[in-house]
């Protein structure tokens, strides 16, 4: 089974959290179930991927950042962190106690250490801060990683 991650933007507009979806469906779609997904589900692309992921009836593994990761997250995100937590085959629970940009690009690290190949749903900006998309897509990338970046044209966060 081939194992595919997730990084991404967070706080996706509804209009675009859908169109991201259908463009997730569309990529995992030739791997049916012969995938295992890999997800911080934070809000965002994580949690789109997550839930296409199970969807195609693929097993979901977590990494968790931090021991406050759940905490750290909005509050009205935490219902479906916890459903698709519940879900996960397997859970990566890194170390730390505070979900902070190193905890992040620790979780990022771990998770492309653990995959085959990772999605980034990204616009190809810089990283807004230390850990964001771009760095974990950075070092993916150093590792021969392949990486698939999808990202609607035009569209902005």
């Amino acid at each position: 089974m081939i194992r595919i991650g997730i990084t991404g933007h967070r706080g996706l507009t509804p209009g675009l959290d859908h169109t991201i979806a259908d463009m997730i469906a569309a990529h995992l779609a030739p791997y049916g179930c012969d995938m295992v997904g890999l997800s911080c589900l934070a809000d965002g692309a994580d949690t789109v991927f997550a839930e296409a992921v199970l969807a195609a009836g693929a097993p979901l593994e977590a990494v968790i950042p931090a021991t406050g990761y759940r905490e750290a997250l909005p509050e009205e995100h935490h219902p479906t962190y916890d459903r698709l937590l519940a879900r996960a085959v397997l859970v990566h629970r890194l170390p730390h106690q505070a979900s902070t940009s190193d905890a992040h690009m620790a979780a990022g690290r771990h998770l492309v250490d653990h995959c085959d190949r990772l999605v980034a749903v990204w616009d190809g900006e810089p990283a807004r801060g230390p850990g964001g998309t771009a760095d974990v897509v950075a070092y993916a990338r150093s590792l021969s990683l392949p990486v698939h970046v999808l990202w609607p044209q035009g569209a902005r966060r």
